[in-house]
């Protein structure tokens, strides 16, 4: 079993979280255009203490696991669904900090955060974020666009994680979509 880390090592694996995070442009993008609502900035800072949190609560963490988790932060917190291929990436980078943070090799984390402020301050590279038009008080109807629009996309890297937010799935199941002709998609735990 892994040793939780210590607490400087901590604050270096939560600074290293908010760079890469910062540097992401479909989190950037999703914050510029308020697809979190008036709380988009608020929400991101909020993600960079959830990601350090969930690595601190579990043990052993595999990048899908990850993926999966940032992909469902997105989704419910911005209505946003990840499908550039960046999400891999992002989840492979603060899987990477983790490791080094937990191996002591810290002068390293420091340098791959001074060059993602570079890249940050650089201009942000161009990405397409899509938001689901349908309002949040509507959740069936939100999970059925989700799922249409993963069949549509079968070659994207992160459709299974995104397929269908967890809460509602149950009720998705019970009523008569699968009548219609529809799969109803659930993701493995």
């Amino acid at each position: 079993m892994m040793a939780p880390l210590a607490s400087t090592t901590r604050e270096l694996f939560t600074e290293a979280v908010r760079a890469i995070l910062e540097a992401w442009s479909v989190l950037q993008i999703a914050v510029d255009n308020g697809f979190g609502g008036a709380y988009s900035q608020q929400k991101a800072d909020w993600m960079v203490d959830v990601l350090q949190q969930y690595f601190h609560d579990n043990d052993d963490l595999q990048q899908c696991e990850v993926e999966d988790f940032i992909s469902d932060l997105m989704n419910n917190e911005f209505d946003t669904m990840v499908d550039d291929g960046s999400l891999p990436q992002v989840a492979q980078k603060v899987c990477l900090m983790y490791q080094l943070c937990d191996q002591g090799k810290l002068t390293e984390v420091r340098e791959q955060i001074s060059q993602l402020a570079q890249k940050k301050n650089t201009g942000r590279a161009k990405a397409t974020a899509v938001k689901t038009p349908a309002g949040d008080d509507d959740e069936e109807e939100d999970n059925d666009e989700e799922a249409m629009e993963c069949d549509g996309a079968s070659d994207g890297p992160s459709v299974s994680s995104t397929a269908a937010k967890q809460q509602p799935l149950p009720q998705v199941m019970n009523n008569d979509e699968e009548d219609d002709g529809w799969t109803v998609v659930c993701r493995k735990k």
